[in-house]
């Protein structure tokens, strides 16, 4: 009896594995010479290269030298891109459907949006001359989380992420054979936002520590009276949870006070309802995004040391404002089609900033900021020099860097690491390309150090040119189209010599630990 099931069990899953294969191999590819013949299970065609998932792993295989037969195989005639992008709602919902219209009418196609569901959406891109359907986006807009789980069950080319790629889910990439998910090309920041606590108009508090900020959120802080307001509870206001703007709250805000955020708190599905509610209740602290602060006062995020950090286009940009949340795009290491790669190439240049900033977000432009033009910079310098940074330390820096004017776009690095972090990865090839096109030739660029005010002056200023030769070297290995000899790449570091926020905080330290792009 035993044997006898035995031999059915077995029997049927032969026929199961054999039913199985027939139905993986649905496509194969043989050189047009007969000489060389691919079986497997199709995975993607971009219109030029066919992707496959054989018996020696997945191939891409150039479709000009193959011909293909099976039922999987395209129909190279009226051949449609598709495109799957999975992610951050805020920007599946506003972002990309503007720089998808504006992509379309900068190359001569039109768009037409399909709704496929309550979350779900589709841009059919026509060309304008024939009405040929050249591609399909498919959106899915609900979190970062659910983007990159769609990426790893291949159900995604393209995440819209609000946060980093986490440690679990970069580990689990590269386990499926879609690359290191932070190496070079595999993301990018599209555009910037930031968190701003906000409040409504009449409430007389105008400023907060990123510290008593988290000691709110986390149910230590419960009375207006502590943070200078009247003798009142404190109504809190959040996104919803496991949104990307509530995962940036823990990264940015809780996590760096080793805090969790509480319970007793209102959420939200949308930030407009969030600053709604906000400004109708005079009593409510609402943490959103700078772009959907809408009618509510922006809080100053101060310190102990007086200094004040207020959110703007400009500090966001050059990330000084500490709660700066870039808005990522990851993709793994496969060839998209030819017009999805148009689209992100697209992306990057000047139009697409245009439609950026319309959006409402922060675009990604490289500005030149003059010393007159960097407020009280120099005088914040002076004001808080201690013993070891000296008045000789002091001119020499105002008199490196008065003839010049500060690039828009910094560098820091992850917290305890010389590595940069996932912004300044993005800006080190944003201004290589702008070397690789000849803006800044015959132009001096100088990456200048700073250090947080930690451990001795002399020791703080080598590290911090130590950093500096890192960035400069990081954009000339990236620039490899660019004619350096053009352009005077210099180094140079002043320590702790001006900082952008008091060294109390975690949220200080790592504003003042940066690497400046100055201009001449």
């Amino acid at each position: 009896m035993v044997i006898l099931l035995r031999a059915a069990v077995c029997a049927a899953l032969s026929f199961w594995i054999t039913a199985f294969s027939a139905f993986a191999q649905d496509v194969t590819l043989t050189s047009r010479d007969s000489r060389v013949e691919i079986t497997g299970t199709l995975l993607g065609f971009d219109g030029e290269f066919y992707r496959l998932e054989t018996d020696y792993g997945e191939l891409t295989v150039d479709g000009s030298g193959v011909l293909c037969s099976g039922p999987g195989c395209p129909n190279l005639d009226d051949f449609v891109a598709e495109l799957q992008l999975s992610g951050s709602a805020t920007m599946g919902s506003i972002l990309m459907p503007a720089l998808v219209e504006a992509f379309a009418e900068n190359t001569g196609h039109q768009t037409e949006r399909r709704v496929d569901g309550p979350d779900e959406f589709t841009y059919l891109i026509r060309s304008k001359d024939s009405g040929k359907l050249a591609a399909e986006f498919h959106f899915n807009v609900s979190d970062s989380d659910e983007g990159f789980a769609d990426l790893l069950a291949d159900e995604a080319d393209i995440v819209m992420a609000l946060r980093e790629i986490r440690p679990d889910e970069r580990a689990r990439a590269r386990e499926a054979g879609l690359g290191d998910m932070t190496a070079r090309n595999r993301s990018r920041v599209l555009a910037l936002d930031a968190l701003v606590p906000i409040v409504a108009a009449k409430n007389p508090v105008r400023a907060i520590s990123p510290q008593a900020l988290a000691d709110v959120f986390a149910g230590k802080i419960t009375n207006w009276q502590v943070l200078g307001g009247p003798d009142a509870p404190i109504d809190l206001h959040m996104p919803a949870a496991g949104s990307g703007l509530a995962q940036a709250i823990d990264d940015l805000v809780m996590m760096p006070a080793k805090l969790t955020l509480t319970e007793s708190m209102a959420r939200h599905d949308t930030l407009a309802e969030l600053a709604a509610a906000v400004v109708d209740d005079g009593l409510a602290l609402g943490l959103t995004a700078y772009a959907e602060r809408q009618g509510a006062a922006v809080l100053s995020l101060t310190g102990r040391c007086g200094f004040s950090l207020d959110a703007s286009r400009r500090t966001i940009k050059t990330e000084d404002y500490p709660l700066t949340a870039p808005m990522f795009l990851y993709y793994p290491a496969r060839r998209l089609p030819q017009i999805a790669r148009e689209f992100l190439a697209f992306t990057r240049g000047p139009s697409a900033q245009i439609v950026i900033r319309r959006a409402g977000f922060v675009d990604q432009t490289p500005e030149e900021i003059a010393v007159e033009e960097q407020g009280n910079r120099f005088a914040n310098a002076i004001t808080v020099a201690g013993l070891e940074t000296t008045l000789e330390e002091l001119q020499r820096m105002a008199n490196t860097l008065t003839p010049m004017a500060r690039l828009t776009t910094s560098f820091r690095f992850e917290v305890g690491s010389i590595r940069l972090d996932a912004q300044s990865r993005s800006n080190v090839e944003q201004l290589a390309r702008a070397m690789e096109i000849g803006r800044y030739d015959a132009r001096r660029l100088m990456f200048v150090g700073f250090s947080d005010g930690d451990g001795p002056a002399q020791a703080n200023r080598e590290i911090a040119l130590k950093r500096a030769d890192a960035v400069r070297r990081a954009v000339s290995e990236a620039a490899v189209a660019a004619n350096l000899d053009r352009v005077v790449l210099d180094i140079d570091a002043f320590g702790e010599a001006m900082p952008m926020a008091c060294d109390d905080s975690a949220w200080g330290r790592q504003a003042n630990r940066r690497v400046e792009v100055w201009v001449r």
